[in-house]
């Protein structure tokens, strides 16, 4: 469930990297019940103002702005300004608070940005927003997703977005297979941005300085005619202008529509009982 609208919420099973972290792994009633605001609540603690929409608030900045390994219940607890065991008073400890970080980042934007042009643009609207989620969010990508747990931003993004392509006319199944094909596509997509992102960041070369320091040694390769498709490729095949991922993301949607009409086509096909 990764999406900036929340409309890729129910498939987080397909996010993640299988990194550092795994979502799910903590006390499931007890996160749960932190999500959904049904279990007991923490007395008064020592420090006036400690809650735990701020203690999830300050694990987001820290792991946004020092990276998910440096998140710890420690780190959290001096972003607030407070020792590590007050913490422990509302949430049990690192494992369940990342679960309460998944869900709080992926709180639904206004439900108009899935736009009102029907499951298409429903789609496309979910999945840009999910590729901004990870581009805000870099440490997502370092979680295994593959169990998670269902909270409340989940399950609204996920309703918001089923409700608007079920006109589609597929099997219910079909309809949540289609959203996680398209989340599973933006997973793979921003994994690419994010890492050629921090490349960067860590060389102090641009991509384009990585490929062009490259080329000299690569124009000797093609001149062999060892790969004559490759140096037939026209010069800008390579453009950083090239937006891969929105090509990506139509193909994808046109093989949805070629689905959809035919069943419209069966539909209309199928004598009246």
């Amino acid at each position: 469930m990764t999406s900036g609208t929340g409309s890729a919420g129910g498939t987080s099973g397909t996010g993640g990297t299988g990194g550092t972290e795994t979502s799910g792994s903590g006390d499931i009633v007890r996160t749960l019940e932190l999500l959904w605001d049904t279990g007991r609540r923490p007395s008064r603690g020592p420090k006036p103002g400690l809650t735990l929409d701020r203690i999830v608030e300050a694990a987001v900045h820290v792991a946004d702005t020092e990276g998910l390994e440096a998140l710890s219940m420690r780190r959290v607890a001096t972003e607030l300004g407070t020792g590590a065991m007050s913490l422990y008073r509302y949430v049990p400890g690192k494992a369940e608070l990342l679960d309460l970080m998944l869900d709080r980042v992926q709180r639904p934007g206004d439900p108009a940005q899935l736009g009102d042009g029907g499951w298409r643009s429903a789609l496309e609207a979910m999945a840009r927003a999910t590729l901004a989620l990870y581009r805000r969010h870099p440490w997502l990508l370092r979680i295994n997703q593959s169990r998670p747990l269902l909270g409340p931003s989940a399950l609204d993004g996920l309703e918001a977005v089923l409700s608007r392509i079920r006109p589609m006319g597929l099997t219910d199944s079909e309809l949540v297979s289609a959203v996680v094909m398209v989340d599973g596509y933006v997973v793979g997509a921003a994994r690419t941005q994010v890492y050629q992102e921090e490349a960067e960041r860590k060389s102090g070369q641009t991509t384009a300085e990585f490929y062009a320091a490259q080329a000299p040694f690569l124009e000797k390769i093609m001149a062999t005619g060892r790969y004559p498709v490759l140096a037939s490729l026209a010069e800008d095949t390579w453009s950083p202008d090239f937006d891969h991922f929105e090509f990506g993301l139509q193909r994808i949607l046109d093989g949805l529509e070629v689905l959809v009409e035919r069943r419209r086509g069966e539909a209309t096909a199928r004598p009246a009982r």
